[in-house]
């Protein structure tokens, strides 16, 4: 036979216990002793015991987290969990998943599973939960018309909403039938056309909310075509009703306040839509005042008497302007003509006999030097005022 160590022996031990299922997710009720609460993991640690035996058990901080109320010593609990080994001591115990205060018996423990249970259906998602209507015109309320929920219910929605009207069904709201009868009660509700159905009643011991507990009622409620508002009156702790339901409030008047709104707000609402609604109007008018004035103006522009208008006045101003620039134009030819006169006046050779200088012709040519002319010679002489012929003597 092979020799094998402590830690062999207790993880081959640790696997048996996983591989049973009588030992998987077990209950177990007994009375805690020796509870510790480890502050900085969070984790709880305790011994369960019956009197006779005792077995040690651990709840991990994620499990512990989940509890709705603190263990003590000498508490009577039912707890949920697996057995397992704790390798380093050789040690078995019970690994806890979920603790229930025994004192709430057998019904807290039901309760509990079912609202997993339904919880794992879908029962609970949000995404199911539907839009209250903004103005129903008729709204249910499955309850008891001898008790003070119905006349709460009433009396709210006379004052603050009286233009809907209201259909009440009786229905048992606590006993062995109240489910049944409640189930009944959302679906004539339904089938009468109500818009918003409010189920519940003024509140009570955990017994008496029961009816409300109900996997009939979670399913009648879950699967209702229109919103319906649990009020089951109760502040802290939530029925399955609380959780199936579109919306849940704590008293039936708060229900009753949710199914409808105020006609005041209602009125304010109006006023104020009337206000936006005028402000639109009229900015819808203004701009088309402004659209059909700049249209009647361009129309008024493309007219045939406009445009003869327009062009006789566009020819007149051409006539003004092409006298004008003639009148410029003349005005600098005639300076140019002035300027360019004087200049060659300047340079004209009449201008420099006048100051006793003379031209000298022979046949008509001029004579620039004395080298084209000889002695016999005649020769013509032009002055400033005149001329005069001669007859070359002698060449210097």
């Amino acid at each position: 036979m092979p020799v094998i160590t402590v830690s062999q022996i207790n993880k081959y031990i640790g696997f048996l216990l996983k591989g049973d299922r009588n030992l998987q997710g077990i209950m177990i009720k007994g009375e805690i002793s020796d509870f510790v609460c480890h502050y900085r993991s969070g984790h709880l640690y305790f011994s369960l015991t019956d009197g006779e035996s005792t077995v040690k058990a651990v709840m991990f901080a994620q499990a512990a987290s989940r509890l709705k109320f603190t263990p003590e010593d000498g508490m009577s609990v039912v707890i949920s969990g697996s057995v397992g080994v704790f390798e380093r001591d050789g040690v078995y115990q019970i690994y806890v998943n979920d603790i229930i205060p025994d004192g709430a018996g057998k019904s807290s423990l039901a309760l509990e599973q079912l609202k997993r249970k339904l919880a794992a259906a879908g029962l609970f998602d949000t995404s199911h939960k539907r839009p209250l209507p903004v103005m129903p015109k008729k709204i249910g309320a499955v309850t008891s018309l001898s008790g003070a929920a119905v006349r709460d219910i009433i009396n709210v929605l006379s004052r603050r909403y009286p233009i809907g009207e209201i259909y009440a069904v009786n229905a048992l709201v606590q006993g062995d039938a109240a489910p049944d009868s409640i189930c009944r009660g959302i679906l004539r509700a339904e089938e009468a056309g109500c818009d918003v159905i409010i189920v519940g009643r003024g509140g009570g011991s955990a017994e008496d909310l029961s009816a409300f507990n109900s996997e009939k009622v979670a399913y009648s409620i879950y699967n209702c075509r229109v919103p319906v508002i649990s009020a089951v009156g109760h502040e802290t702790d939530f029925t399955i009703a609380d959780l199936t339901a579109d919306m849940r409030t704590p008293t039936p008047s708060a229900a009753a306040e949710l199914a409808a709104p105020s006609v005041e707000s209602l009125y304010e609402k109006i006023d104020i839509i009337d206000r936006r609604i005028e402000r639109s109007v009229l900015g819808i008018l203004d701009r088309a005042t402004d659209s059909f004035v700049k249209l009647n103006s361009r129309i008024a522009a493309q007219s045939p008497e406009n445009r003869l208008k327009i062009g006789a006045e566009r020819l007149n101003s051409l006539e003004r302007a092409i006298g004008t620039n003639f009148v410029r134009y003349m005005d600098r030819q005639y300076s140019s003509l002035s300027e360019k006169a004087s200049r060659l006046e300047a340079l004209s050779p009449l201008k420099v006999l006048s100051r006793g200088y003379s031209l000298v012709y022979k046949d008509g040519e001029l004579i620039k030097s004395s080298e084209t002319v000889s002695e016999g010679d005649k020769i013509g002489l032009r002055f400033g005022n005149g001329g005069a012929d001669a007859l070359i003597i002698r060449k210097w």
